[in-house]
């Protein structure tokens, strides 16, 4: 498929925004798995900390919603591809492992993780309380939300006052269940219409609405809404300042401490390698890199 395609129609499901733990999201039987290709030569102390069944299999089962590029995302509509692969391919390998990658539902991923279906998630999910204290979340990357509008902002949107504005978001996101209340409960209290809110079961719905015209504009994480606007052929573009800058983290079982350990450990080795930013850098999401990898931070 054609990139600009995926900038406009396959990008989904905010994993930077939704605090969903659990639902009912329909997932693909489409899986890949990769061998690690970056990054230096395994680390033994890292390979002891795996758990039994990893090292059993010799690979880590990902759970990862693939729909939300440049993140992570189907290429060629089988191959799961994108920032997120890239960087734990290379994290992988210091564990001398291969990576499964299982496209699944968003608001499955860490169910699926709790629930042994999946030795860890990686889609772009934002470090919060309320994941925290289902599962350890190791940071590796900060992103924020941002808002897009179609080209010249025709309906004259402001992130600050959409007011009676018509806003596409995807369901279960940060954007939606955190920032958009306050923004309705300052409309309500300014007396001003409140915002008209079109509501996604997926990312690419919301861009869609947006492209089209369906909707005055839209908002997401960061990475993903410049990626569609930079994809889009000119349709979309982003609007006002990035804010609410917060970390992603990897999902990993809450009784799986020393392993979120050793994934930190391995990220700091990635980054001290080059292949880190290298991966960041092939999707254009260099300002995103941190240095402070850790655990429930």
């Amino acid at each position: 498929m054609t990139l600009a395609v995926c900038g406009v129609v396959v990008l989904s499901a905010s994993g930077c925004g939704s605090d969903s733990l659990s639902g009912s999201s329909p997932s693909t039987s489409t899986s890949s798995s990769s061998q690690p290709t970056t990054g230096g030569s395994v680390d033994p102390e890292l390979a002891a900390a795996l758990p039994a069944k990893i090292k059993s299999a010799g690979k880590i089962t990902v759970g990862t919603d693939a729909t939300y590029p440049p993140n992570e995302f189907l290429q060629g509509g089988k191959t799961v591809a994108g920032m997120d692969v890239d960087v734990f391919n290379a994290v992988a390998k210091k564990f001398g492992v291969t990576v499964d990658w299982q496209p699944a539902g968003f608001d499955t991923i860490i169910t699926g993780v709790q629930s042994g279906k999946y030795d860890m998630g990686i889609s772009s999910f934002t470090i919060n309380d309320k994941r925290k204290a289902q599962v350890n979340m190791v940071s590796y990357f900060n992103a924020g939300t941002q808002w897009a509008t179609a080209a010249g902002n025709p309906k004259k949107v402001d992130p600050a006052d959409a007011c009676g504005k018509t806003i596409a978001v995807q369901k279960g996101t940060t954007q939606l269940e955190d920032d958009l209340p306050v923004k309705q409960a300052a409309c309500k209290k300014a007396g001003k219409p409140e915002i008209k809110l079109i509501i996604r079961e997926k990312q690419d719905a919301a861009t869609a609405d947006v492209a089209t015209g369906k909707a005055d504009a839209m908002l997401a994480d960061s990475p993903v809404v410049l990626y569609a606007a930079k994809q889009s052929q000119g349709k979309i573009e982003a609007l006002g300042d990035i804010y609410d800058a917060a970390p992603y983290g990897y999902v990993v079982p809450k009784a799986e401490t020393a392993f979120a350990d050793a994934l930190a450990k391995a990220l700091k080795a990635v980054d001290a390698d080059g292949s880190y930013k290298a991966a960041l850098s092939t999707w254009g999401n260099e300002s995103g890199a941190i240095t402070d990898f850790a655990v429930n931070p």
